[in-house]
C-alpha cells in the first residue's frame, strides 16, 4: 500500500463506515458551486504540472491554464480564487450567450510532446495562427493557436484537445464551457424561485448562482449549481510520458526522435476523479492551497426544496454510472440542447435518471432537488410539547403540499403531510412502542463520532424532538432530567451541537471499482451530498 499523508489516512477511516443516508455534518461549510473565469477572451496555456491524489502519490500529468494572473475576473466570487499556468480540469470558460468568444492557445508542453490544440464541439470556430492539424489548428511548442466563435446557445459543453487525443485528452487537456442565457424567464425571479431567494437571504447567504436559468426556457430556474466532470487515469501512461519528456531532453522540434511514443493501450485506470480529485480530496474546498493544479472540488450542499442544476461532463475515456442519492436527476439538455416535447415546447422532456451516466465528451444539464417527501416521518423534529419555540411550528400546505407560506421559517419547503410525525410509529428494540426513538436505531441512521447521530434536520432538531427525556420515564420537558437513553445530539467531532446538522447522502460511481483509489477503498468518484436545515448558512465565498 502506498504512503498516505496523516489528513487523507483520517478522512478514510472515518468515512469508511459511511451508509447511503447518513445524518451527518462532514465539514463545517461547503464549498461547492461552477467556479470558473469570465470572457469573452481567454488567454490560456498548455503545461505540464503534478497532480496530488489521495494516497499520497503525485502523478505527471498535463493540462490548460492561465497565460497570465493579471485581469482575471473570477465567477462566483471566491476567497482565495486562482487560474494557474495548469490545472485539471482546465479553467472553466464562463460566457453569456451571443458574446464573440476568443481563446489563444500557446503551447508550453515539452517540446518533445509535439503539438496540441483545443476544439469546442457545438461552435462554429474560425482559427488564426498556428499550423494545420487533423482536426483543427494547432500550436506548435512555442507557439500560438487563437481560436474565435459566438457562443449561440446556453447551456455546459466540453472542451479538450484535438491532438493526439489518446495521449492528450488522457494526459489531462480537457475543461468545460459554460454559456449563460442571454435573458432570464420571467418566472425566475418570482413564486418559488423568489421565495427561494428571500429564505437564503433571511438567513444572511449569498446567491452564488451564475444566472437564476440554465436555458431562455420558464423550466430552467434553479437556485444552486455544481459542475462535475468525470475522468479516469493510468498512472502507467503518465509515468511513461514522463520518462521519455525526461529522456529527450531540449530536442529540437521536428527533429529525428523529438517526438513521444507513449503507449495508451491496454488500458488500466487506477484513479477515478471528479473535477481533477478523488475522494476524499474532492470534498476540500474550491482553491484549496494544497491542490495548486486541482482547484475544483465536487461537495454538493442544499437546503430542502432548492433546485439544483447539475452540470456532468464525461472527460475521460469511460462511461462512468453515476449515482445521486435521495432523488432523480431530471435532465434538461445534452450537449446544450436543451430537451422538450415535440407536441408542446412549454414543457420539458428530459429522462428522469436514477445514474447520471457520463459519456465521453458528452455534457448534459439536469435539476435535482431534495424536500424530504416520502420519508414518512417529521425530519424538522417537531414536538409541540417541547420547551423550544421553534418546536411548535405550524405547516401550512400550499397546493403542492409543500410549507412555502413563509420563507423565514426554518421549516421552509417541509411536506405537510410528515409533519410532526414520529421516527417510528411502533419502534422496536429497547425501546417501547410510540416512539419518538430514545437511541439510534442502526436500520435508520449510522451513529459514531463522525456522524451526527440525530434523524432530524437543524442543530437543536434532537431537543426540539424528543425534549429532555429520561430513560425508561414518558417524554418530559423537566429541567436537568439528563440525556440517558435519548437520541445522541447533533452536531460531530468538527462541528458542536449547536451548529450543523443535517443529511448525507452518498454520490458515487455504480461501478464498484471507480469508488477506490488505487483499489484502495473509499476513494474515486465519490462524495456526499448534504441536505441542511435553512438556519445553517452555506457559504461558498471561502
Amino acid at each position: 500500500m502506498r504512503p498516505m499523508n496523516m489528513k487523507n489516512a483520517i478522512l478514510k477511516t472515518r468515512l469508511l463506515l459511511a451508509s447511503m443516508v447518513a445524518v451527518a455534518s462532514l465539514t463545517a461549510t461547503a464549498h461547492a458551486a461552477a467556479p470558473g473565469i469570465t470572457g469573452p477572451t481567454f488567454n490560456l496555456t498548455a503545461q505540464p504540472a503534478y497532480l496530488s491524489q489521495p494516497d499520497g502519490e503525485s502523478v505527471y500529468s498535463w493540462g490548460y491554464g492561465c497565460s497570465s494572473q493579471t485581469g482575471l475576473a473570477f465567477a462566483p466570487a471566491m476567497t482565495g480564487a486562482f487560474c494557474n499556468s495548469m490545472q485539471v480540469p482546465g479553467p472553466t470558460l464562463i460566457v453569456t450567450q451571443g458574446q464573440t468568444v476568443s481563446v489563444t492557445l500557446t503551447n508550453q508542453l515539452p517540446t518533445a510532446a509535439g503539438n496540441t490544440s483545443i476544439l469546442f464541439p457545438g461552435f462554429n470556430v474560425s482559427t488564426s495562427g498556428g499550423v494545420a492539424g487533423l482536426l483543427t489548428q494547432e500550436a506548435a511548442p512555442g507557439g500560438t493557436v487563437t481560436y474565435t466563435f459566438t457562443a449561440s446557445t446556453p447551456g455546459t459543453r466540453a472542451y479538450y484537445s484535438g491532438t493526439q487525443q489518446d495521449l492528450q485528452i488522457e494526459m489531462g487537456m480537457y475543461g468545460a464551457i459554460i454559456v449563460l442565457p442571454s435573458t432570464i424567464p420571467a418566472n425566475c425571479t418570482s413564486g418559488y424561485a423568489a421565495s427561494n431567494l428571500a429564505a437564503e437571504a433571511h438567513w444572511g447567504e449569498s446567491d452564488f448562482r451564475l444566472a437564476a436559468a440554465a436555458y431562455n426556457h420558464p423550466e430552467a430556474c434553479y437556485d444552486r449549481e455544481y459542475l462535475f466532470q468525470f475522468s479516469e487515469m493510468d498512472p502507467k501512461i503518465h509515468s511513461t510520458a514522463l520518462a521519455q519528456v525526461t529522456a529527450k531532453g531540449n530536442c529540437t522540434a521536428g527533429a529525428a526522435g523529438c517526438s513521444l511514443e507513449v503507449p495508451t493501450e491496454p488500458y488500466h485506470p487506477a484513479y477515478f476523479m471528479i473535477n481533477g480529485r478523488s475522494m476524499p480530496n474532492d470534498m476540500d474546498p474550491n482553491y484549496a492551497f494544497e491542490y495548486p493544479h486541482q482547484p475544483y472540488n465536487g461537495n454538493p450542499h442544499m437546503h430542502p426544496g432548492e433546485m439544483v442544476l447539475l452540470r456532468i461532463i464525461g472527460q475521460g475515456r469511460w462511461q462512468h454510472p453515476f449515482h445521486e442519492h435521495a432523488n432523480h436527476v431530471r435532465i434538461l439538455a445534452r450537449d446544450g440542447n436543451i430537451i422538450l416535447s415535440s407536441t408542446n415546447s412549454a414543457y420539458l422532456a428530459g429522462p428522469a435518471f436514477f445514474t447520471t451516466t457520463t459519456t465521453p465528451g458528452q455534457a448534459m444539464d439536469g435539476i435535482f432537488y431534495y424536500t424530504g417527501r416520502g420519508l414518512n416521518w417529521d425530519m424538522y423534529g417537531h414536538n409541540p410539547s417541547s420547551a423550544d419555540p421553534s418546536g411548535k411550528l405550524t405547516c401550512t400546505p400550499d397546493a403542492n403540499g409543500y410549507n412555502t407560506g413563509d420563507p423565514t421559517a426554518i421549516n421552509y419547503y417541509e411536506w405537510c403531510q410528515d409533519h410532526n410525525k414520529p421516527l417510528q410509529v411502533a419502534p422496536f428494540g429497547d425501546v417501547g412502542s410510540g416512539g419518538p426513538v430514545t437511541l439510534p436505531d442502526p436500520n435508520i441512521l449510522t451513529n459514531g463520532a463522525w456522524f451526527g447521530g440525530s434523524p432530524y434536520l437543524g442543530a437543536n432538531a434532537t431537543t426540539r424532538a424528543t425534549g429532555c427525556m429520561p430513560s425508561g420515564t414518558p417524554q418530559s420537558n423537566a429541567p436537568n432530567c439528563g440525556a440517558t437513553g435519548v437520541t445522541p445530539p447533533s452536531g460531530t467531532i468538527a462541528n458542536s451541537p449547536n451548529s450543523e446538522a443535517g443529511f448525507a447522502f452518498m454520490w458515487h460511481s455504480h461501478n464498484e471499482r471507480e469508488i477506490t483509489t488505487d483499489n484502495i477503498f473509499p476513494g474515486g468518484m465519490m462524495m456526499m451530498m448534504l441536505v441542511d436545515s435553512r438556519e445553517f448558512q452555506i457559504d461558498e465565498s471561502k
